[in-house]
């Protein structure tokens, strides 16, 4: 993306920049913004079937179904407001920096981040679960671990290609891998009996394994954030893309779901993840379990490549506003992509990758409910601090309204820090400690030019000057 040079005030924070030796960035459009979040968020119904698993079928339909609006539609219009009034790649970085400065922005960076990566760790995890269902070889051994590491290192590469790239191959991947379960859901039309959407299942439920997999499966719409710099016209495509994304994300999650627990009765601990192949299997044969297994396969492609972009960006966002060196944004000089950013992500979502899919998505959860404190935080902070900042899109609710909507999911955020299992505690306590840490270790690094720093992040205040209120302008002068 280009960025003309102007005069900037040294309150100034930088939006985006551009590695001047490389290619000028292709900007996102509306629809490939659409199929990312889509994939930031979900990738479809894979995933959803341990909900059914845990506390049976209606407890799990009534949770696609009603979750959406105690979560997902809050955070997309956060999401919606915060980008296009801060529409830089440091996304929810500058948001938590300007409302509450430096220490509280580099831990939201760090807290995002290290629950973007060990998410994205969990793809690779996700689509050889579905291929160990074809190849019996990939359930164990070095088989599985050649696997999931080939697959890394190949998505990884694509993602260095650029993210239009991605964007499209967004929309491809999103169309292919859910075509299976349309086809699924209207053969099974006929074999549904409603009352088994009424089961409550014939097991204790698993309240940790329940709550963490629909926050896991329809959280991360703000992580889209951090890629604002590269879309096009973002005060007007976000909240569209936004709205437009919430919807397609829902259905596609709960057609799928009714389809198979009304037309097929398990055990209910069948219901793993990759159940629905089997289940697929069951109702049309062979030939559409294997469809559905490939089209898990892309989905996990779109999923990780989305989900990796915006781990890269934010980083590259990072270095631009100051909050790390200046190399973590160095961009490619053929396609013009952060790929130290990219490359630093992939090596740690591949370490992470080897660990229990369960702790993988409960320690993403995690860390990333942290992290939703500090945005909920942040947003009414800066409705009451920055009344007159410009704001293309804004969430129609004064400051009461907007505290009720962000205190619901911050109830919901409160199970999942309560039924996380000790060794989630365990893993997302050091990685907190070590984000405090951090924070004094790159002061330190500024302080002792060790490394090259955009700017000093302590002294920093606006994202730019059209911006500023009145009034302070009228104070500065």
């Amino acid at each position: 993306m280009e960025t003309t040079e102007t005069s900037r005030s040294s309150h100034e924070l930088p939006v985006t920049t551009t590695d001047s030796s490389g290619p000028a960035a292709k900007k996102l459009t509306l629809v490939p913004l659409i199929f990312l979040i889509y994939f930031e968020v979900a990738g479809g119904p894979f995933g959803e079937e341990p909900a059914v698993q845990a506390a049976g079928p209606l407890l799990a339909i009534l949770g696609f179904l009603i979750f959406p609006f105690i979560w997902s539609v809050p955070e997309a219009l956060i999401t919606a407001e915060l980008s296009t009034a801060f529409p830089g790649n440091g996304g929810f970085v500058i948001w938590a920096h300007r409302a509450f400065g430096a220490f509280v922005g580099s831990m939201m960076g760090s807290l995002k981040y290290l629950s973007g990566v060990i998410n994205v760790a969990s793809f690779p995890v996700l689509c050889v679960t579905y291929l160990e269902k074809l190849f019996p070889v990939l359930e164990t051994g070095w088989p599985r671990n050649v696997c999931i590491f080939a697959s890394t290192v190949v998505l990884s590469f694509l993602n260095y290609t650029g993210l239009a790239i991605v964007g499209y191959a967004a929309v491809v991947l999103g169309l292919v891998s859910l075509s299976p379960f349309l086809v699924m859901s209207a053969i099974a039309i006929p074999k549904i009996q409603p009352h088994r959407w009424g089961s409550l299942g014939d097991k204790q439920k698993d309240w940790n394994l329940y709550f963490n997999t629909l926050f896991w499966n329809l959280n991360f719409w703000d992580n889209v954030s951090t890629l604002a710099g590269e879309v096009d016209n973002p005060q007007k495509t976000f909240p569209l893309a936004l709205l437009v994304a919430v919807i397609f994300t829902c259905v596609a999650y709960l057609i799928p779901l009714l389809a198979v627990t009304g037309a097929v009765s398990v055990d209910q601990s069948r219901w793993e993840t990759g159940f629905h192949a089997e289940a697929a299997e069951m109702i049309a044969g062979t030939w559409l379990k294997i469809w559905i297994e490939i089209g898990a396969v892309l989905s996990s492609i779109g999923l990780f490549e989305a989900q990796l972009s915006s781990s890269a960006y934010q980083l590259e966002g990072m270095a631009e506003l100051g909050f790390l060196p200046k190399f973590f944004g160095v961009r490619s000089k053929w396609f013009n992509t952060p790929w130290v950013g990219i490359l630093l992500s992939a090596l740690m979502s591949l370490g992470l990758s080897y660990m229990d899919f369960t702790d993988i998505i409960s320690s993403a959860n995690f860390l990333y409910t942290l992290g939703m404190y500090l945005e909920f935080a942040s947003f009414l902070w800066l409705r009451k601090k920055l009344p007159e900042l410009k704001r293309p899109y804004c969430v129609p609710l004064n400051i009461p309204g907007l505290v009720i909507m962000c205190l619901v999911p911050s109830a919901f955020l409160m199970l999942i820090i309560v039924f996380a299992t000790k060794i989630v505690y365990l893993i997302c306590g050091l990685m907190t400690v070590g984000s405090v840490g951090w924070y004094f270790l790159i002061n330190y690094f500024r302080e002792k030019k060790i490394f090259e720093f955009n700017q000093d992040v302590d002294h920093l205040d606006y994202v730019n000057e059209e911006q500023r209120p009145k009034h302070e302008e009228d104070h500065d002068s």
